[in-house]
C-alpha cells in the first residue's frame, strides 16, 4: 500500500522540483521500493536515531541518484514529498468522513 500512495506523489514533488526530463515515474517506484528494503534492513539492524538518520541518508541517496540532482535538491524532494503526502491524507480523510460518515449511521 505504501509504494502505491508514495511513488506518485515522490514523482509529483520530482517533476516539480527536477523538471519531468529527470523525474520518471519508473523511478520513483524504485526509490521507494529499494527505500522500503533499505529502510528495512537498516531499522533492524540499527535502532534509534541512528537508524532514523540513516534511513533519511539513503532515502536521499536514491533521491539524489535516480533523479540526477544535488543532495540539497534531493532533501527539497523529499520535503515537499512530505508536504504533498500530509496534503493528500487530509483531503482524503476529509472526504472519507465526508463520504462515509452518513452511511455508517443507522
Amino acid at each position: 500500500m505504501g509504494i502505491v500512495v508514495t511513488a506518485p506523489v515522490l514523482w509529483i514533488a520530482g517533476r516539480l522540483l527536477v523538471g519531468a526530463a529527470k523525474a520518471k515515474f519508473t523511478d520513483a517506484i524504485i526509490i521507494v521500493v529499494l527505500g522500503s528494503i533499505a529502510g528495512g534492513v537498516i531499522g533492524a539492524v540499527i535502532s534509534g536515531a541512528v537508524g532514523s538518520l540513516a534511513q533519511i541518508v539513503v532515502l536521499l541517496y536514491l533521491i539524489h541518484k535516480y533523479y540526477e540532482c544535488s543532495w540539497l535538491r534531493a532533501l527539497a524532494v523529499a520535503v515537499v514529498t512530505v508536504v504533498i503526502f500530509i496534503i493528500v491524507v487530509l483531503v482524503l480523510g476529509v472526504l472519507g468522513v465526508a463520504v462515509l460518515g452518513p452511511s455508517l449511521t443507522y
